[in-house]
């Protein structure tokens, strides 16, 4: 089996696995794996900005938080239902994220980020501010929805099953733009500005628009978690939201689409687990986690999990030669 079709049956397996979950684990469980998609889907938005386009962004967690505000508002306020205001608040971003973009196109690198580290420090105060729609400081409180056609899933097992269809959607969609024209331009913009511009790339064009579909990614997960944990406050969205994003795909692997999954995993658990083995430093210990990972995995779980599944094929077309 050649590489390629290795990594198929992989993600495939993969998907089988997670259409199983929901009738083995418990609610609670199934919350957290909801929690991975979520994840998942925010950062693979960051990744195709930061890891596939080269801009570093620390700003992430502000259109995570403006994706989860116009869920719950219109949900709150208009009675909307929650499958129209997804894709409603992943519009939104998109437009937010390529008018910040920008200006953004004048800064780079350490700038850039502090730029969108700006951003995620006044995103919890603006919410703030306007407390007649979001609530202020004791946010809003939605329900979770049922779910629909008569199907015996309690509303754990729907949103979980929900939010894998957008997740899988997502990726796909990724995938697809990434291996075309477009996404070639955003790698070569990434890797040589200067060349890009030579052989006819719009560099200002396409980094506002890799922006744009960045944050629309994470404004859909920012949807989705609204919905899912059926509460948003200002004080969830800080900056240490969008640090963790940035901290998932890094660990996950940047320039890697199946590295958000991973990335998420990390984010989701690892923190609960340094929880577990010490509470009186749990930060020290995920620090540990952090730097172990770090050094084993320097490419990301996702890079290293490549190396092997190629050397894997490799053994086995060897194999199948000498037989």
């Amino acid at each position: 089996m050649s590489g390629a079709g290795l990594r198929r049956a992989v993600v495939l397996a993969a998907v089988v696995v997670a259409c199983v979950l929901p009738f083995v684990l418990s609610n609670f469980r199934l919350f957290q794996f909801t929690q991975v998609f979520i994840y998942a889907i925010a950062l693979l938005g960051l990744n195709i900005l930061t890891g596939f386009n080269g801009q570093i962004s620390l700003g992430h967690g502000a259109f995570y938080a403006v994706g989860a505000y116009t869920t719950a508002i219109m949900i709150d306020k208009w009675n909307v239902p929650y499958g129209w205001t997804i894709p409603v608040a992943g519009l939104l971003c998109l437009v937010v994220g390529f008018l910040f973009g920008i200006p953004a196109l004048r800064l780079e690198g350490l700038y850039l980020a502090l730029a969108t580290f700006a951003l995620a420090l006044a995103i919890p105060q603006i919410l703030k501010y306007f407390e007649h729609w979001t609530g202020g400081s004791q946010g809003i409180v939605l329900s979770k929805p049922r779910a629909p056609f008569g199907l015996t899933l309690n509303p754990d097992q729907w949103l979980y099953f929900v939010t894998l269809g957008v997740l899988l959607v997502l990726f796909v969609l990724a995938a697809n733009l990434l291996s075309r024209r477009t996404g070639r331009a955003i790698v070569a913009i990434r890797d040589n500005p200067i060349a890009a511009q030579a052989m006819g790339v719009n560099n200002a064009l396409y980094k506002s628009l890799t922006f744009g579909v960045s944050a629309a990614y994470t404004g859909v997960a920012g949807a989705l978690s609204a919905v899912a944990i059926a509460f948003v406050a200002p004080d969830t969205f800080n900056v240490f939201l969008s640090i963790t994003f940035l901290v998932g795909i890094v660990i996950g692997g940047l320039a890697s689409i199946s590295g958000a999954v991973f990335g998420a995993l990390f984010i989701q658990f690892v923190p609960n687990w340094a929880q577990d083995i010490s509470k009186a430093a749990p930060w020290a210990i995920y620090g540990i986690f952090l730097i172990t990972f770090m050094y084993a995995m320097p490419r990301g779980i996702a890079g290293s999990l490549r190396l092997v599944l190629g050397r894997l094929a490799r053994l086995s077309g060897g194999t199948r030669r000498v037989a």
